[in-house]
């Protein structure tokens, strides 16, 4: 399994099958009441956005994929089925909901009404056109035009469902694919949801039982918001956990965190995204990194963040590290193996300027996490109004932070199947003003993935930043440590903020 952008998705030639809800079922998750649990936090902040998104006629690009191989015949029905079994399982995907003034409401579609067909579409020739069975003329346009507008149309949890799948099937085997509102997954439901609608779908097609990991208990997306409800009740302004995160806030300019370097737009801009990815430890490399990490009180995702200060003091002149890590929640009820978007959030501060090494700093950026790991349960909303109330200025708080996320994908419970194990998950590409980094390892090694603004400054700037981060990464694994600059270096003549 690994994140990657979706232009890298290159599916071989086949017959493309699309899954979709059948009209029936569809009619009845449109009169389905509304249900009395609502939406979580970020359910809640993510719809108001994508209700504000239709209303001004733009694309819904927030959404989720996920693709892999999947061998042996194909059976559209037996897919059919295992899709409705799935959805079964999750409470989460059985969810749409409406926005109304602002009031988020959500409904679900009850079991008896949960029905999907497959429906052939056309064939993906060598050159990834879409075609008719026929051969003749491409139906529009190219394949990967055609699955990114079904994803944005579809793949929206404003109605049900709020996710679609298709086949591109081949003799031999198929190309399996999913796409997802993110108000209903994440990355790692991602990682979890085709070696799950695999495992259903063979035992639909042949009989079987499903295997360990399909038969365990799902959990469920509901039980979680009560939960978090609950919890975030026990919260007020003067609770540790909630004053924790306005010291931080205000040690670093009452402002939430942005990517160290000027990226040349204006307060408020953004620029489409252009994803990047790039390898920054192979296999070996990242044993290397880990046992000195762990070697000097630190565990790899210290490390890694060690490293990033280390860049954002020699390049931008940071003194003191503050960024926002994404952390799974999926513990708080039982949700381990659900589909949904199960995270908090954690504040992580150290100072950077006492090291002289990486093996110096790297303790401080563990610290720094495990300080950020016990603020994480107050919920963003929570955060907010405490920074507004302590004095902050809207436009410093109210804004898309940079954001850190670490996730070890050799250590889901299907790891080592080639379902799994062949997977890829993406995300919609829409606009930013940040550089957040998704930083994977897998069996291969350790990558990063981010968004950036597509302007010749951001992009200038940012080879930059990549760049070091590499050396700095390659210096600790081959010399066992990296001397941190005690002034920023190659610094471009001016920072000024511009428009190219």
């Amino acid at each position: 399994m690994m994140i990657d952008m979706l232009s890298h998705w290159q599916p071989a030639r086949g017959r493309l099958v699309e899954l979709t809800a059948t009209a029936a079922s569809v009619a009845a998750a449109g009169s389905a009441l509304a249900h009395p649990t609502p939406a979580s936090f970020l359910q809640e902040n993510h719809l108001r956005g994508s209700a504000a998104t239709a209303a001004r006629g733009d694309a819904h690009k927030a959404y989720l994929a996920a693709t892999t191989e999947v061998e042996g015949d194909f059976d559209a029905d037996a897919l059919a089925r295992a899709f409705r079994r799935f959805v079964a399982r999750h409470d989460g995907l059985r969810s749409w909901f409406d926005v109304t003034d602002g009031a988020v409401t959500r409904h679900m579609v009850a079991l008896a009404d949960i029905a999907f067909e497959a429906t052939a579409v056309g064939s993906v020739d060598d050159y990834g056109y879409l075609r008719a069975d026929d051969g003749a003329a491409p139906l529009a346009r190219r394949f990967s035009d055609h699955v990114e507008q079904r994803f944005s149309q579809n793949a929206n949890a404003l109605s049900w469902p709020g996710f679609v799948a298709g086949a591109i099937v081949r003799a031999d085997g198929f190309t399996l694919y999913y796409g997802c509102d993110h108000a209903l997954s994440d990355g790692i439901s991602q990682a979890l949801v085709l070696a799950e609608v695999a495992d259903l779908y063979l035992s639909e097609r042949d009989g079987t039982d499903v295997g360990p990991f399909t038969s365990a208990p799902a959990g469920s997306q509901l039980d979680y918001v009560v939960a978090e409800r609950a919890r975030a009740q026990t919260l007020t302004e003067s609770s540790p956990e909630v004053r924790g995160w306005v010291d931080i806030v205000a040690r670093h300019g009452n402002r939430m965190p942005q990517f160290p370097l000027d990226l040349g737009l204006a307060p408020g801009e953004t620029a489409p995204v252009t994803p990047i990815k790039f390898d920054v430890l192979d296999a070996a490399g990242a044993e290397v990194f880990d046992r000195i990490c762990r070697d000097h009180g630190a565990r790899m995702i210290g490390g890694i963040i060690a490293a990033l200060a280390i860049v954002d003091h020699e390049l931008a002149g940071v003194d003191s590290y503050f960024g926002i890590t994404a952390l799974s929640d999926r513990a708080l009820a039982g949700s381990e193996l659900s589909q949904g978007w199960f995270c908090r959030f954690a504040p992580v501060s150290f100072p950077i300027t006492p090291a002289r090494t990486f093996t110096e700093l790297v303790s401080a950026a563990q610290q720094g996490c495990e300080v950020g790991k016990s603020l994480s349960d107050v919920p963003v909303h929570t955060v907010l109004g405490s920074l507004l109330a302590s004095g902050a200025q809207s436009g410093d708080v109210l804004i898309t932070p940079q954001l850190l996320s670490y996730i070890d994908f050799r250590r889901f419970p299907m790891a080592g199947t080639a379902v799994y194990d062949r997977g890829m998950q993406t995300t919609g590409e829409g606009r930013t003003s940040n550089a957040s980094m998704w930083v994977n390892r897998d069996d291969s090694g350790v990558y990063v993935g981010t968004q950036t603004p597509d302007t010749p400054t951001a992009q200038r700037r940012l080879a930059r930043y990549h760049r070091r981060l590499r050396e700095v990464f390659a210096a600790v694994v081959a010399e066992g440590d990296h001397v941190i600059a005690t002034a920023v270096t190659e610094r471009e003549p001016s920072l000024a903020r511009h428009h190219d």
